[in-house]
Formats: C-alpha cells, sequence, structure tokens
C-alpha cells in the first residue's frame, strides 16, 4: 500500500501519515527526514544534496527522487509507505511516476486533506509556542491556563513567525499554485481520495482507515 498524503499547510496531512504508518505498519517517510538521515551518514546521495542546499538552492527533482527510491528500496517499505511532503508539484509527480513505473510500481492511494483556507489561518495563528521548552499551544483548542504564559515552565508565549496569518496566506498562495494542480493528477489516475479535513482529527483518521480498508 503506497500512499502520497495531500493537503495545504496546516491541513494536518502530516499527523494523519504518522498514524497511518502506526495503523498499518508501514514507514512514514518525508523527504526532510530522509535528506537529513542521508547527509548525517554522508551517503554520496546526501553529499549531492548538501552541495545543493548549501548553497540555498532547491535540490533538483531528479535527485529527491533517487534519494526517495533508495528509502522505498529498504526492506521495512516492502509492504508500503506514507510519503509526506513529495510531491509538491507536478514534474515531481511526474518524475516519480515514472521511477515507480520502470520498477513495476506505482502509487495506490493519494489522500487529500480537505481543509479551507479560512480555516487553516484560523487554526495556524491561533498557535502559540513555548521557545523555552518546546511546548505549544492553541488559544482556542489546547489554551494555557494563563494567558500567554506557559503551563510547564512559567515563559512567555509568543506567535511565531510562521504562524503570522500574513505569512500562513503566503504559503497558501504558494500550495494553490504550485501543489493543487497535484490532486488533478492523482484525480486523472484514479487514485485520488478526499476526507474533510475540518473534523475531529480521530475522525479525519476514522474516513482514512475507511478508504485504505
Amino acid at each position: 500500500m503506497k500512499i502520497v498524503m495531500l493537503g495545504a499547510p496546516g491541513a494536518g496531512k502530516g499527523t494523519q501519515a504518522k498514524m497511518i504508518a502506526d495503523q498499518y505498519s508501514i514507514p512514514h517517510i518525508s523527504t526532510g527526514d530522509i535528506f537529513r538521515a542521508n547527509i548525517k551518514e554522508g551517503t554520496e546521495l546526501g553529499k549531492e544534496a548538501k552541495s545543493y542546499m548549501d548553497k540555498g538552492q532547491l535540490v533538483p527533482d531528479e535527485l529527491t527522487v533517487k534519494i526517495l527510491l533508495d528509502r522505498v528500496a529498504k526492506e521495512d517499505c516492502k509492504n508500503g509507505y506514507v510519503l509526506d511532503g513529495f510531491p509538491r508539484t507536478i514534474p515531481q509527480a511526474e518524475v516519480l511516476e515514472d521511477a515507480l513505473t520502470k520498477l513495476n510500481d506505482k502509487i495506490d492511494y493519494a489522500i487529500n486533506v480537505e481543509v479551507p483556507d479560512e480555516n487553516i489561518v484560523r487554526r495556524m495563528s491561533g498557535r502559540r509556542a513555548c521557545l523555552s521548552c518546546g511546548a505549544t499551544y492553541h488559544i482556542v483548542h489546547i489554551p494555557p491556563k494563563a494567558e500567554g504564559v506557559c503551563d510547564r515552565c512559567g515563559k512567555d508565549l509568543v506567535l511565531r513567525d510562521d504562524d503570522k496569518e500574513e505569512t500562513v496566506q503566503k504559503r497558501l498562495n504558494v500550495y494553490h499554485e504550485q501543489t493543487q494542480p497535484l490532486i488533478d493528477f492523482y484525480e486523472k489516475k484514479g487514485v485520488l481520495k478526499e476526507v474533510d479535513g475540518t473534523v475531529d482529527m480521530k475522525d479525519v483518521f476514522a474516513a482514512i482507515t475507511r478508504i485504505l480498508g
């Protein structure tokens, strides 16, 4: 069971990917994690990726797919995997599809966690973080006992730049421009499944498990 997770930043697809991985005993593969692992281990692919990252450049799609294929060739992926954060664009999806086709393989499900932009802006701009101990809160869903103060260490909570409304909106604009076309791409392949991401996290997961069986 090979799964691609789709959804806007803040839609909760990473959380769902981890839950799928645990439920079905398949690895949760995030491109960020495998880049870091290859760089840390000093692999040839890692060194190549690092040379781009050190210059502040994006790692080319072909190299990203090579690193990804290297990861999915490992023994723990024999029953499948969940891809989180890749592909992000149509060219990446095409490179991945070509590479998998050569291996007589394919993506079985592309699961889109659907959340309207206004919900995401509300969700992310309500986050608060403690820079001292790393605890995170939400002013509506997980509020601290005292407003603006960390329950754990008593330090001030902050709204991170990443979670500010204007930053979230910029990220959503990039998503709609680059990543949303993937929904059409996987729909044409007949593997797209959509779930309502506005409901409780457990209900989102229940909907996903009904799809995966």
